[in-house]
């Protein structure tokens, strides 16, 4: 039974997926903060951290069994989504002059990594120590339309300085695109509060993409000067949400790509966001170009999340670190070719402190 602050019962996430074992592991720091994965997708399911009174709060939502999330509207609550996170324009792309077709799962386009992305996997999973996890798979060559066996692992550490650390590493047979990111969903005021429209935000860029209705980047990167995109300073997520403008209608709130200001592949500020009823501050570092702002937008309120919550649209947010969308298409953004002989690397922390 529960012996955990997220109230989460182990014996709920055992299950035999496809043949494999699927249970719950549970990370702990000094101080006490936890985190909780599931194996089926790398999914974090829980991450317990303090609030500005010394309590404690869950800041991701999702679900209590594994069965719930097998049935989930959300298929991507908390976990490694690849080969290619986001989205690959009418699923094609051209790698050495051979084109490559993707399953199409998203409107016209490839979306996470096709209709059984890395978010729908059974990964082998190792506890290193009680603050460390390690997942593995191997994707084989030709799953989902991309070609070379792709191996990758990730590597989640919970600091005693209460960072969630996700360490990434991926190697493949043949020349590839490969675009990986966590997709946690965040309520910094705890699993269950109904909205994230009083978070404060602010993220480190001065351009975003501009997209299409189909969430595709279809011309050069705007400033966000003048825009609801301006989080050069913060806002509330909640101020500009809503401007009648067409990105915003299109999406039905933020579901676009910042572009961050820092050097290619160097650790560095994304990020931050915080609640004004727990004190809970999230900064976000990564070496990645880009980060995703999604506000929930399409959650309907009817699934049963962690101790029988709902999730109404823009219950949660999310800021995937990531490459940009389309970019095996789009000779002009940041490289996601990987070959072999290289080993892809990558690292991305959220840190947690509270404020009065």
């Amino acid at each position: 039974m529960a012996n955990n602050k997220a109230r989460l019962n182990p014996e709920a996430f055992d299950a035999v997926v496809e043949g494999k074992q699927v249970r719950l592991y549970s990370l702990e720091n000094k101080h006490g903060a936890e985190a909780h994965f599931i194996n089926q997708g790398a999914k974090l399911v829980s991450l317990v951290v303090p609030t500005k009174t010394g309590g404690w709060a869950d800041v991701v939502i999702g679900h209590d069994s594994t069965t719930d999330y097998l049935q989930s509207e959300e298929a991507y609550f908390g976990a490694i989504c690849g080969r290619y996170a986001n989205r690959i324009a009418r699923g094609r792309f051209s790698l050495d002059a051979e084109e490559y077709t993707l399953a199409i799962n998203n409107g016209p386009n490839a979306l996470h990594g096709g209709l059984k992305g890395f978010n729908a996997v059974i990964w082998d999973a190792e506890q290193l120590a009680p603050n460390q996890l390690r997942l593995r798979y191997t994707s084989p060559d030709g799953e989902e339309g991309y070609p070379g066996e792709l191996s990758v692992e990730v590597t989640y550490t919970l600091s005693d300085d209460n960072e969630l650390c996700i360490d990434y590493k991926a190697t493949t047979t043949r020349p590839t695109v490969l675009n990986l990111t966590n997709h946690a969903y965040f309520n910094l005021s705890g699993d269950g509060d109904a909205s994230v429209h009083d978070h404060l935000l602010e993220i480190n860029a001065q351009k975003y993409l501009p997209t299409d209705n189909t969430a595709i980047p279809y011309k050069e990167a705007e400033a966000v000067e003048g825009t609801p995109f301006d989080f050069r300073t913060p806002h509330t997520i909640g101020e500009r949400i809503d401007t009648p403008v067409d990105q915003l209608l299109w999406a039905r709130g933020y579901d676009h790509t910042f572009i961050l200001d820092k050097p290619l592949g160097k650790l560095g500020f994304a990020a931050r966001c915080s609640s004004p009823k727990t004190g809970i501050v999230m900064e976000v570092y990564t070496d990645q170009p880009g980060v995703q702002l999604y506000t929930g937008n399409w959650m309907s309120g009817n699934m049963r999340g962690k101790h029988d919550a709902r999730y109404p649209a823009r219950a949660a947010l999310c800021l995937e670190t990531q490459h940009f969308p389309d970019s095996p298409n789009r000779p002009d953004y940041p490289s996601t070719r990987l070959s072999p002989g290289e080993t892809f690397r990558s690292t991305t922390v959220f840190a947690f402190q509270t404020k009065q």
